[in-house]
């Protein structure tokens, strides 16, 4: 890797952004670049470097993108090019991605006050923070500035920017119990460090039936820390976050939950 596309990177991740560095590790035949040739790809599918152009890297940058949807950390993508790609000397290329410049992200589904009070709470425990809510008067930057927010139908919430990974932290607390279960029903077999909701033990109970018949599952309910936060009988909507926000802490940095859960 050259050291302007290194401190391009750098400078980029310094900034908040994250992205793929896909770089070549080996190769054999006819390829447009050897070994050690490396490629910025950033969430809008724009690039920083080369890996040679072509068909390689066309390829490279879909894959590339679809690591970042994926949440995955890192893969290695293997190309071998034939006739049918117009390159008829053939050649093959492994290259490995790396998504780099992630850091903790608190994703809320719910912009009311409780919603709104984790973000400002998640925002200054240094979490970059997402707020979705499918109505804009909620979800918009002067009634959560601290946040990216997210206006749109649940059900386009990727289409929208809207990306879990190993590093997101997911609180669920919607305007309602169907559109909790909507939002758990959207985030089944997604990654994430940790994925909590808000309510009772009985309304908990009543969504839990209904998802499992949906077909929702259970690996993923059981994941979902219920009701969220730790019990300091919180009642406010900053109480309630103060509670959500500990038990993230306590779980990013891998407490005895069930001890401090007593």
């Amino acid at each position: 890797m050259n050291i302007e596309l290194l401190n391009k990177i750098n400078e980029e991740v310094q900034a908040g952004k994250f992205g793929v560095l896909c770089t070549v590790t080996s190769e054999s035949g006819s390829t447009p670049r050897s070994r050690g040739a490396s490629m910025w790809v950033r969430p809008d599918g724009s690039i920083a470097g080369t890996i040679g152009g072509g068909l390689i890297e066309y390829e490279a940058i879909q894959e590339a993108l679809q690591l970042m949807n994926s949440g995955e950390a890192s893969r290695t993508w293997h190309k071998s090019l034939t006739e049918r790609d117009g390159m008829a000397c053939g050649g093959s290329a492994d290259v490995y991605m790396e998504t780099i410049g992630r850091c903790d992200e608190l994703v809320i589904f719910g912009g009311g006050h409780v919603g709104r009070a984790v973000a400002e709470l998640g925002a200054f425990a240094g979490f970059r923070v997402t707020v979705w809510d499918e109505r804009p008067e909620f979800a918009n930057d002067e009634h959560i500035p601290w946040a990216r927010n997210i206006a749109c139908p649940i059900d386009k919430i990727y289409e929208n920017g809207i990306t879990l990974h190993e590093r997101s932290y997911v609180v669920i607390m919607t305007r309602g119990h169907a559109l909790d279960a909507e939002a758990v029903t959207v985030t089944d077999k997604k990654p994430g460090a940790y994925y909590g909701m808000i309510g009772s033990r009985s309304k908990i109970a009543t969504v839990r039936k209904m998802l499992l018949e949906r077909g929702v599952s259970e690996e993923h309910l059981d994941r979902i820390y219920q009701p969220i936060g730790l019990p300091i009988k919180a009642e406010t909507p900053n109480e309630i976050a103060v509670s959500a926000m500990a038990e993230i802490i306590a779980v990013k940095y891998g407490a005895d939950i069930k001890r401090l859960r007593g």
